[in-house]
């Protein structure tokens, strides 16, 4: 495992920091978040990730430049496909939302706790994954594969315009929880479990909250393998996955009203998924022709650029 373990254990505690102040201090009032605040949060993320180069750098200079420069680039690269692959997170969690008439001041609550569950099995997925890599090398064919299906699936749905359905009563966890646990509609008030007539029961927020948990789990098995195509250091997949993931929330915030607007983004993500599945395919030729790092980064950020500009462009048109 590579990375000292001092900057393990900085990281750990910043992140739980930023969730303690999130939670305790910023957020201790339930309210809407507004766009303005989202922006703020969105901004403030970026800076964090940003500032976290600098430790990465640090962390790895003292092997060499050369090996410091690698893996600021891999960090920066897995970080941007994480985080522009969360951006169809928020389509369905608009649409869990809207499904369930989720009052708007409880949506950061549920987001949170969401996000915190999801740090926690990415965790398990990426030391998983890595493990596999490196001790049956094969797999990263069948990763590269199944990137690459996933991918050309959701290019063929934006272009034949399906949307994403969700039916929750269908959902198997949901089916599980209703089965082993009493659930009430009863006005929850922002809570996830309330007593009734001296029984526990959990509310609509909490079954919410285990479809967004869920629905994580199944974007996380094609953002992880998109990830471990760039680098299959635990500390830079793990680190770059989780600041991503962190400014989840402020980017749904800052997007949720304009989605429609970039009607082009979601051909572009499924790209970059063929990009690094193919890459993944392919690695074994392309460590042969030492093709730089950067030149991943600047291909997605390419790819992801001229679906925002198509999608503006069109949208200025029309």
């Amino acid at each position: 495992m590579k990375g000292n373990i001092l900057f393990w254990i900085i990281f750990i505690v910043v992140v739980g920091l930023f969730f303690a102040l999130d939670l305790g201090v910023f957020h201790r009032k339930v309210h809407r978040v507004s766009v303005r605040e989202a922006i703020k949060w969105c901004i403030i993320w970026v800076i964090v990730a940003l500032i976290f180069m600098i430790v990465v750098w640090i962390d790895y200079y003292r092997e060499s430049t050369l090996i410091a420069k690698t893996k600021v680039l891999e960090f920066l690269t897995g970080y941007l496909i994480e985080y522009a692959l969360s951006v169809d997170n928020i389509f369905v969690f608009i649409l869990i939302f809207s499904y369930f008439n989720v009052d708007e001041k409880y949506h950061h609550k549920i987001l949170f706790w969401g996000i915190l569950g999801a740090i926690l099995m990415r965790a398990l997925f990426i030391f998983a994954g890595v493990t596999l890599i490196k001790k049956f090398h094969w797999v990263v064919y069948i990763f590269g594969a199944f990137l690459v299906y996933s991918g050309s699936k959701m290019l063929w749905e934006n272009i034949k315009k399906v949307a994403p359905k969700i039916d929750p009563e269908h959902n198997p966890v949901v089916k599980f929880t209703r089965r082993f646990i009493r659930i009430t509609d009863t006005d929850q008030n922002g809570r996830f479990f309330l007593r009734v007539n001296n029984k526990l029961y959990a509310t609509s927020l909490f079954l919410v909250l285990l479809i967004i948990e869920s629905t994580d789990l199944i974007f996380a098995v094609d953002s992880i393998p998109a990830v471990l195509a760039i680098t299959s250091d635990p500390f830079i997949v793990l680190t770059s996955n989780i600041l991503a993931i962190l400014g989840l929330r402020s980017l749904y915030f800052a997007l949720s009203g304009i989605m429609k607007l970039f009607k082009y983004l979601k051909s572009g993500l499924s790209l970059v998924l063929i990009f690094v599945g193919m890459k993944m395919i392919f690695a074994e030729a392309l460590e042969k022709l030492d093709i730089p790092i950067y030149v991943s980064l600047i291909v997605i950020v390419t790819i992801l650029g001229a679906s925002v500009v198509a999608s503006l462009v069109t949208n200025k048109r029309g």
